[in-house]
């Protein structure tokens, strides 16, 4: 509503501008009511030694969630965070000497190397018109490569100048540093809001066409966010240092979630143009109050990814809630549809003969139009894997060169389709999924709770295995399934989604097994995924006989059709006919079951399962799909594409894995390889 000013000047209301912070708003009520939560539970207010424990252990979330807001901000994601925090954790652990001039140079070196890791995250967002998912994706696992090349295990140590100049207090006994810190960065970003960095900040958020229109550099804009953000999580990095006393390689690792669930819990929109730092910083300590209170209820803490997920999704969901959201369109359709059902209106329920319009005076005729030939009908899909297979022989040359018996070894081939049986199988649903514009990046712990349920449940025998694989695969199908209702039917982001259910299921892995995995594989897995008695291992038939499948559902059945249909584009799927939610629920509990099926051949394979069995496999599932020709947003790519994909890295993991790389550099070179392909793959018009 507006209202007239004495100059006949039309006013806006306020109420209108206390709309833009409802968010912080909300999320300072929460603050304070889990502060009065926790007050009662402790039996007595906070005293000041609680106060500065609170606050200090909630800044390094705080100042990386402040990274993460400004590039929420401007409609991005930024998956490389909690990898930048270890690598600037074990650089600082390694190198920063006992002086005060070395604690700052080093502390302002560790700002830089995240600074750099934007730098280069920006480069190839806002110059290559990159996705971010996928380049800061890519990021993420090139710098655990190099985090692990500085420090692979837990080691370092930290002067303790450090800990006294961040970790103390700012004023003894009445200030604590990690306050005086926070302080100023939100002095800074109230700063940066009246600028016109800040202005063009929410402008590209809001809408990056028409900033583009108004003369607004969103190129350099995004760069900037990029590098800024970076800032914050080598600044965290080092405040981290300080906590700690010691490096630790994967410190950051389980920040990530932490992250995106303090930016959300604040009240900035994913998607951009709203929100801010502060309700970031209030969401991080809103986190950690939640974290006090289950300690102090003695609730183990294998709850806590649990909790965290699931707060992020309930996060979103609140933060979503209108008349226009995705849930809302659903509750009126169902209404509606009941509706029409009580009344005997529904489709199902008109008893009516097919009808087909046919003019007076024509008869048809059959089509003796010419059908092309089968290049010209796949030009498109070989142009796009024909790369990876070409890459593919050049590797086996190479191979053959450098080690020899390959070309002509069939043990080696059957070695390369026992390796990649277990990609190959995570292309069709990561690839699917990829292909209607989706990621699933809940893959690394659908494949370990898989694994770990199948061990406990068969525990080394045969007999189980008959009710115990269909079971572990319908929790598969299961986890997926919730994955696609939380995003067909609630809105939520797909990357968001995957990322809290990915959280989740972590835990209940940890519940399920209390830290330590038991049982073993079935002695039938361990001869399906390892015999050689044969002329091939008999996961090679199976996997031949996979493939032929799912090329097959790709290209044959109307759910492939649909599938392609719904990622060149939601709306025009649906005025097509297309169900777009029961397509989205199919493919995302398709991604369930193969992550699940994986889990239980890695078994298998190995002979039990273990925790993060995964982990190594959330890259290599994207980096197959891209480097096979498909493209990360959808609408374009082949399952044979994605085949290619995977003989090309498996070959070249086991070309590398006879050198004497370790395993950090070969972590570094599949980042490199994905954003390469990415690159070389990317639509000309981006």
């Amino acid at each position: 509503m507006t209202s007239l000013s004495a100059t006949g000047t039309p006013q806006r209301q306020r109420n209108f501008r206390l709309g833009r912070y409802q968010g912080v708003l909300v999320a300072l009520g929460v603050f304070i009511v889990l502060l009065l939560i926790n007050d009662w539970m402790s039996a007595g207010p906070m005293s000041y030694f609680e106060v500065s424990s609170l606050s200090t252990g909630g800044a390094p979330l705080a100042i990386a969630a402040t990274g993460q807001t400004l590039v929420i901000l401007t409609g991005g994601f930024d998956l490389s965070a909690g990898a930048v925090i270890s690598l600037v954790n074990v650089v600082v652990a390694t190198n920063m000497p006992d002086t005060p001039g070395g604690i700052l140079l080093w502390s302002l070196l560790g700002i830089g190397v995240g600074m750099a890791t934007g730098a280069f995250n920006g480069f190839f967002i806002a110059f290559f018109r990159l996705q971010p998912i996928v380049v800061t994706l890519s990021t993420m696992f090139i710098v655990q490569g190099l985090t692990l090349l500085v420090l692979d295990k837990p080691g370092g140590m930290v002067p303790m100048g450090l800990s006294n100049a961040l970790a103390l207090d700012a004023v003894p006994e009445l200030i604590p540093m990690a306050l005086v810190l926070l302080g100023i960065m939100v002095l800074l970003w109230l700063w940066l809001k009246s600028t016109r960095l800040g202005t063009a900040i929410y402008a590209i958020g809001s809408d990056l066409e028409a900033a583009r229109a108004r003369g607004i550099s969103t190129r350099l804009v995004q760069f900037i966010v990029y590098v800024l953000a970076g800032g914050c999580y080598g600044f965290a990095g080092v405040f981290v240092s300080a906590q700690t006393g010691a490096g630790d390689p994967l410190v950051g690792n389980s920040m990530l979630l932490q992250i995106f669930g303090a930016v959300v819990v604040g009240g900035t929109r994913l998607g951009g143009g709203r929100g801010g730092v502060v309700g970031s910083i209030i969401g991080a300590y809103i986190l950690m109050i939640i974290v006090n209170i289950l300690l102090v209820l003695n609730v183990s803490a294998y709850y806590s990814t649990v909790v965290e997920g699931c707060i992020l999704i309930l996060a979103v969901l609140a933060g979503a809630i209108s008349r226009d959201s995705r849930a809302a369109k659903h509750l009126r359709a169902g209404y509606v549809r009941f509706q029409a059902w009580r009344k005997g209106m529904l489709p199902r329920q008109v008893n009516r003969a097919a009808q087909r319009l046919v003019l007076p005076g024509i008869e048809a005729k059959p089509n003796k139009t010419p059908q092309p030939s089968f290049l010209v009908r796949n030009a498109e899909a070989i142009r796009y894997a024909l790369p990876a297979y070409v890459c593919f022989l050049i590797v086996l040359v190479v191979t053959e060169l450098t080690v020899g018996r390959a070309l002509g070894n069939w043990g080696y081939y059957n070695s390369i389709l026992v390796l990649s049986s277990f990609l190959l199988i995570l292309a069709l649903g990561q690839g699917t999924v990829i292909l209607t514009g989706g990621l699933d990046l809940s893959v690394p712990w659908t494949i370990a709770l898989s694994g770990i349920l199948l061990a406990g449940i068969v525990n080394g025998q045969n007999g189980p295995l008959v009710y115990a694989l269909p079971l572990v695969l319908a929790i598969g199908c299961l986890v997926g399934l919730a994955n696609g209702i939380g995003i067909a039917i609630f809105g939520i982001s797909p990357i968001v989604m995957t990322l809290a259910m990915n959280g989740i299921l972590q835990g209940l892995a940890l519940l399920y097994s209390q830290g330590t995995p038991a049982g073993f594989s079935a002695p039938l897995m361990r001869w399906f995924m390892t015999d050689k008695a044969g002329v091939v291992t008999p996961v090679v038939v199976f996997i031949i006989l996979f493939v032929i499948a799912a090329v097959l559902l790709h290209r044959r059945t109307p759910f492939g059709r649909r599938v392609y249909g719904l990622g060149n584009g939601e709306k025009v799927a649906a005025l097509s006919g297309i169900n777009v939610d029961r397509t989205i629920l199919a493919v995302y509990a398709l991604s369930g079951f193969c992550a699940a099926l994986v889990g239980c051949m890695l078994t298998g394979f190995s002979g039990q399962a273990s925790l993060g069995m995964g982990d190594e496999y959330m890259l290599p599932s994207i980096a197959v799909v891209v480097v096979g020709g498909t493209l990360i947003t959808g609408g374009r790519g082949s399952y044979l594409g994605m085949v290619g994909g995977v003989l090309l890295l498996t070959a070249l993991q086991t070309l590398l894995a006879g050198t004497t790389l370790p395993y950090a550099t070969r972590v570094i070179i599949f980042g490199l390889v994905v954003l390469a392909a990415v690159i070389a793959l990317r639509e000309k018009n981006h």
